[in-house]
């Protein structure tokens, strides 16, 4: 049984940050206040109007429209090209389908209402009044706030309001907000492989100086894209190990004998649905003292009692050194962040380049997720919601899925096509995901679940499904793995 790992990564988490210290480039973050009553009004739950049941503003999320030339291409299968201009007709929006300054034989056309199964706003929360009513009250007092990276003025009490929240949300001492949680998961890898580097004199590392990543074959392409990058910089030696597989990582673990070992894995994985095993990867973690680094990024608000995600929901969250996550999907918003401690939180700022050269979020988004996260926490019936619609959509096909993301495998890209037209023409938007984001012949469809879909909406996919698509013979999961990028 290992030490505890914690306690090896801060000292040598300190000992990275002594060097930057000594080299005068430890960055710092310093908020700016922004004169404003909002700030304070925010902090008290009672300035946020929650409800305890579905509104009818919530359907917005997932009852869409397309125009009819866009319909017809899709079914098509051609490119959008054609300009479209937007008007009112009565009292109808319609496009007109021609383009140019010259709209004489235009067409005017109407829209197509379709229900949204592909999205990711798995909690309905894009079209909480709330949330809008932050994004507007920041928006009239402060604009877009000021404009820069964080390390240089686009930090501010909004921003550092957010992290706290979030911070609080993950159990964790501190959060590192970021653009998008692309950039999160790539800023997360150099930083951490930029310490085997820091240690070695800031030179390239002898193989015992270097660090050890423990990849998941089927991460995603963020955190695969931030290893390549440290990969480069010769300051890790990267092992992929077999989708969720925990004997495989086992043996590398075993074999491998190197002191700074990192693993890093989705909690929940965007194109298959599964969750990755949890209580196994904190036995592992104990066992060899790894730092154990997840992504969220499809789990946080939709797991756990408190919406604290994967690991509330299997009781790890102290197993857990890193997790990245995103406000772009269930909590409706934008953005990324990182919940560690204080020291990586540090080290990440100060080492993470997708961090330290991008803009930060403006003033009114920062509102709007702070927002997201206080209306997500209290409004617990939309996770009851969504998994009352994981469970119906079991109950109606008969196919054992596990979460809201339903990724149902039926082989050539022609079948999934086909599939997705005929959903299409039955009122549903779900899209074929074909290669090179999945690998030949596991074309699929990606149904996604939402907390503001009703029991209705349900058995009116099973049935379009139904006629598409043989649920006997679709798999579930058993892919070899994504092509890669």
């Amino acid at each position: 049984m290992a030490e505890n790992p914690s306690e090896w990564w801060d000292s040598w988490v300190e000992e990275a940050l002594t060097t930057l210290h000594s080299l005068k480039v430890l960055r710092s973050l310093r908020p700016i206040c922004l004169r404003s009553s909002s700030l304070q009004f925010g902090l008290r739950d009672a300035a946020f109007q929650v409800f305890d049941e579905m509104q009818h503003w919530d359907r917005s999320s997932v009852e869409v429209e397309i125009a009819e030339s866009t319909f017809s291409r899709w079914m098509h299968d051609t490119p959008s090209a054609v300009l479209l201009k937007f008007s009112w007709v009565g009292d109808e929006i319609v496009c007109s389908a021609g383009g140019g300054d010259d709209e004489s034989g235009a067409s005017y056309e109407k829209f197509k209402k379709l229900i949204l199964f592909s999205g990711n706003d798995y909690l309905g929360l894009s079209s909480h009044p709330t949330i809008g009513e932050a994004v507007a009250k920041a928006a009239q007092e402060h604009g877009m706030g000021p404009r820069g990276s964080a390390l240089i003025c686009g930090y501010t009490d909004y921003h550092r309001l957010l992290e706290s929240s979030l911070a609080d949300l993950k159990k964790k001492e501190d959060c590192l907000l970021c653009p998008t949680g692309f950039a999160a998961n790539m800023a997360v890898m150099t930083a951490i492989g930029s310490i085997g580097t820091l240690l070695a004199g800031n030179s390239i590392p002898s193989e015992d100086e270097k660090i050890a990543v423990f990849s998941d074959a089927l991460n995603h392409a963020s955190i695969i894209d931030g290893i390549r990058l440290v990969e480069r910089q010769k300051s890790v030696n990267v092992y992929i190990y077999k989708h969720c597989d925990m004997s495989h990582l086992n043996m590398l673990l075993s074999n491998c004998r190197m002191r700074k070992k990192v693993v890093v894995t989705d909690s929940l994985f965007s194109m298959d649905g599964d969750f990755a095993p949890m209580v196994e990867l904190a036995g592992l973690r104990k066992k060899h003292g790894f730092l154990l680094v997840i992504d969220d990024a499809h789990g946080t608000f939709v797991c756990g009692k408190n919406g604290g995600g994967v690991a509330e929901e299997f009781n790890c969250e102290k197993d857990v050194d890193i997790c990245i996550g995103t406000l772009s999907k269930a909590a409706g918003c934008h953005g990324g962040f990182i919940a560690c401690s204080k020291k990586l939180k540090l080290l990440i700022q100060s080492r993470g380049r997708s961090f330290i050269f991008s803009t930060s979020a403006p003033v009114p988004v920062a509102a709007a997720a702070h927002a997201a996260v206080k209306v997500a926490k209290l409004e617990t019936w939309r996770r009851e919601a969504i998994w009352n619609r994981v469970k119906d959509f079991h109950l109606l096909t008969g196919i054992p899925v596990t979460s809201h993301i339903i990724s149902l495998v039926v082989g050539s890209e022609d079948k999934a096509l086909q599939a997705s037209r005929y959903l299409l023409q039955s009122g549903f938007h779900v899209t074929a995901i074909r290669p090179p984001t999945v690998p030949p012949n596991s074309c699929r469809l990606r149904v996604a679940l939402s907390a503001v879909h009703t029991r209705q909406d349900l058995e009116n996919l099973a049935a379009a499904l139904s006629r598409c698509i043989n649920f006997q013979d679709t798999r579930i999961y058993g892919c070899n793995g994504y092509a890669r990028l």
